[in-house]
């Protein structure tokens, strides 16, 4: 494997994941104090230096900050007008159509998505008739298993049969 980079302009990675494993490696071999010296700060601050930050944290908030930030340059490019962005020197930009239509698109592939996802359950739905809706593989029935005596054992689990569910609801 690499070896760690001697100073910390020296840092070339590919990832952040990568920088925090280099910046662990380097925490390791060089210790910041000796072990019988009694640290001068809080724990929190010493369990912070001794773990790190988990990396995906570091992917959650660098993935906010560039939601933030897409959304931002987004709604200035959508709502300022041409001229202004010609002023400034953005000469160079998409057409205000895309503005509407991509969120358009957007909108309606997740309608028509939920759309496609509840016909895929009504087909492999089987109908009301078929007796899959009632027995399957995992289907129990009540043991005929009696106990004479004084010490009855709770019953096994057992589906309640049909007949028995409907004079229930219905009389």
């Amino acid at each position: 494997m690499e070896s760690a980079p001697s100073s910390p302009t020296s840092l070339v990675v590919n990832s952040p994941r990568r920088t925090l494993s280099l910046l662990r490696e380097r925490r390791h071999k060089h210790p910041a104090m000796d072990p019988d010296e009694k640290p001068a700060v809080s724990f929190a601050a010493g369990f912070a230096e001794e773990h790190g930050p988990k990396p995906s944290e570091v992917y959650g908030f660098v993935g906010s900050i560039t939601t933030v930030l897409a959304a931002v340059i987004f709604v200035v490019w959508a709502y300022t007008p041409e001229p202004w962005l010609h002023y400034l020197g953005i000469t160079y930009y998409p057409s205000k159509y895309w503005a509407i239509a991509i969120p358009s698109f957007i909108m309606v592939t997740v309608v028509l998505a939920m759309v496609f996802y509840l016909g895929l359950n009504f087909m492999v739905t089987p109908s009301p008739t078929s007796f899959n809706v009632m027995f399957d593989e995992h289907s129990r029935e009540r043991p005929s298993v009696s106990f004479l005596g004084e010490e009855q054992p709770i019953e096994p689990i057992y589906d309640i049969p049909v007949d028995q569910i409907n004079n229930l609801i219905f009389g």
